[in-house]
């Protein structure tokens, strides 16, 4: 019996041997192969290093999975704060900058002042991107950026009244005289949301008596106005999401057709099942009175873009939608929230433009309206065209030869015309 009973033991010992070695192997394999899958999704062609596109891509997809469990759990302000500390950068000065983080207009603020040069110094107010909802001027070493209050603890106009009260007291004496700031040489500037935010505040300090003047009133009282505004791939608009970008990118990385309207959403305080509406272009129909002739028209892209943009594309413009979604959501048709809906007569008072656009981005189109609609108000434009640029490059320059690229671009047309 003992011969037997040890028989038995060392049968299971070295079955155990081999079993739970495979087991784990096949658990590894698993993970692995899910990994894969996971970072493995196709990028289109022509778009600058795409292994690295592609494992970026994956890293987002888990920040956003993450976001979406938080949300779930009700941790949604939590994860946000964690994601944000994860790639905030201390504010360390060094011998050509000082770096300071202090308040502007009531709004945290990372300022960056250098420390040789002319006396009076050039300044550009710079807000961050994240669809209103992510970020921090915190993660950001180069530049002055605002953290705006963001989604879910704000929605819209909160993140455009932050803009605007940091706007005033960037070009208040008090400001430019603490930074030795030329008044005559300031700029504002953003990237995707932020781009949205500083065009939306471009128009406005510029003194226009728009940008609904009954609701946010003009900004008459400033005697300082900004000389430029700087765009970096911005989101301008809700009413169409079957623009050929938005078309031919819905599925891109970084940014899909479905995420960027789940931004819109978030900003605008809508529901999330509105989703598909929005992005059938249900909400814009014909028979939605609110969306007239003219306001269709300064978002046609048919007439806007160029002829190789809109090749092979066809415009979705809806006879009968989902009656009421204006009515949900009336940020829809507020140009503060969607500045290529302004009138051309605000538009022809806005300040020297560049707009920086890249092909595999669902903005692109947007940016290209916009630049096309200033052209036509009489504003001097830049329009700077990646062919091979994605959403978000220009905050890579450290990973994408793109980035750095991208920066240069936008850094050498400030410095020739700021």
């Amino acid at each position: 019996v003992n011969s037997s009973l040890l028989t038995t033991n060392e049968k299971l010992r070295h079955h155990g041997d081999f079993v739970f070695p495979g087991l784990l192997l096949l658990v590894v394999s698993a993970l692995l192969a899910a990994s894969a899958c996971f970072i493995y999704r196709p990028v289109p062609s022509g778009v600058s290093e795409p292994w690295k596109l592609m494992l970026l891509d994956a890293c987002t997809r888990f920040m956003r999975t993450l976001g979406t469990v938080g949300h779930w759990l009700g941790l949604g302000s939590l994860v946000n704060t964690v994601s944000s500390r994860m790639m905030m950068a201390d504010a360390r000065s060094d011998a050509d900058v000082t770096v300071v983080d202090t308040t502007l207009g009531g709004l945290p603020t990372r300022v960056f002042v250098a420390k040789s040069g002319e006396k009076l110094k050039r300044g550009v107010l710079y807000f961050h991107g994240g669809g209103w909802a992510y970020g921090s001027g915190r993660e950001y070493r180069d530049s002055r950026r605002l953290p705006y209050r963001l989604y879910p603890e704000a929605v819209f106009p909160a993140q455009y009244n932050d803009a605007l009260a940091a706007a005033r007291a960037f070009l208040s004496p008090q400001v430019l005289e603490d930074y030795s700031m030329d008044p005559g040489r300031l700029g504002v500037s953003g990237d995707s949301a932020g781009g949205n935010l500083a065009a939306a505040v471009a128009a406005v300090t510029d003194g226009c008596d728009s940008l609904l003047s009954s609701q946010t009133g003009s900004d008459n009282s400033l005697s300082v106005k900004f000389k430029v505004q700087a765009l970096i791939y911005p989101v301008l608009q809700a009413l169409d999401f079957n623009t050929p970008s938005y078309v031919q990118n819905q599925n891109d990385c970084i940014l899909s057709r479905p995420k960027m309207v789940q931004f819109w959403l978030w900003y605008l305080g809508g529901d999330l099942s509105l989703k598909p509406v929005l992005i059938a272009n249900n909400h814009s129909s014909v028979e939605e009175p609110a969306v007239t002739a003219d306001i269709r028209s300064r978002v046609d892209w048919t007439s806007l873009l160029p002829a190789r943009v809109t090749q092979n594309f066809q415009l979705v413009v809806k006879e009968k939608g989902t009656p009421g979604v204006v009515d949900k959501l009336p940020g829809l048709m507020d140009v503060r929230a969607a500045p290529l809906l302004a009138e051309s007569s605000v538009l022809s008072r806005a300040p020297k433009a560049y707009v920086m656009t890249c092909e595999f981005d669902v903005l692109r189109d947007d940016g290209l309206m916009y630049v096309r609609r200033l052209q036509d108000a009489g504003v001097p434009v830049t329009s700077d065209y990646l062919k091979d640029g994605f959403h978000g490059c220009i905050s890579l320059s450290s990973i994408f030869n793109l980035g750095q690229r991208s920066e240069d671009s936008y850094v050498h047309w400030l410095q020739q015309n700021l």
